[in-house]
């Protein structure tokens, strides 16, 4: 992915159960790596990243929160001026599915109501290990009216896919005239390492 440089820039929040495979989603989609052991994230990390649509660029500002309830309180302030919100979940893991409503819940109370989500099931190359089936999936996220797809993370299947799905729903929003366009403002002087602090652990 190239740096922001475009006029139309969007905010994204990547949130779900901790070990869902939150920071490894993000990792693939900016850097096209996979690293298993990349720790917890702490508080929220933080990544500038364009994306080419339709013979458009846009700039892409992603947050990956922290899924630990600890860091609940600090990561709900990001929900506000959100464009659009990824909810993700482990394929294998029933305690990540079964918490699927309550991030609904918190973009319900936290997040603009024009805000548009899409719900991701992560780690598909764990076939063997599945323990929530794709129409399980579907199903929820058609009671939300949201779209859905399956990733992988370690393989990167569909996982460019998943942001360019976010990106169409609020496209056909904006179409609508439930959200409105954003231009670029003076970029804030952040650093990526500012944010990236992490504790040791399996991909979260």
């Amino acid at each position: 992915m190239s740096n922001v440089s475009d006029s139309l820039l969007l905010k994204l929040i990547i949130i779900g159960r901790s070990m869902a495979g939150k920071s490894c989603i993000l990792l693939r989609f900016c850097d096209n790596k996979f690293e298993s052991n990349l720790g917890f994230t702490i508080g929220v990390d933080f990544r500038f990243v364009s994306l080419n649509k339709n013979d458009e660029t846009i700039g892409l500002q992603i947050w990956d929160t922290a899924g630990q309830e600890r860091f609940r309180t600090i990561t709900s302030s990001y929900y506000r001026d959100a464009d659009g919100v990824m909810i993700v979940y482990d394929i294998t893991d029933e305690n990540s599915f079964d918490q699927v409503d309550h991030w609904f819940d918190e973009i319900s109370k936290q997040a603009p109501p024009s805000v548009v989500k899409i719900l991701v099931g992560n780690k598909t190359d764990l076939e063997n290990k599945r323990k929530i089936s794709t129409e399980r999936g579907l199903n929820a996220a058609n009671s939300r009216s949201c779209p859905f797809i399956e990733v992988s993370a370690k393989s990167g299947e569909n996982v460019k896919k998943a942001f360019e799905m976010l990106v169409d729903a609020w496209t056909e929003k904006s179409k609508q005239h439930i959200t409105k366009p954003r231009k670029k403002k003076a970029r804030q002087k952040i650093t990526n390492e500012s944010f990236e602090k992490k504790d040791k652990g399996n991909c979260c």
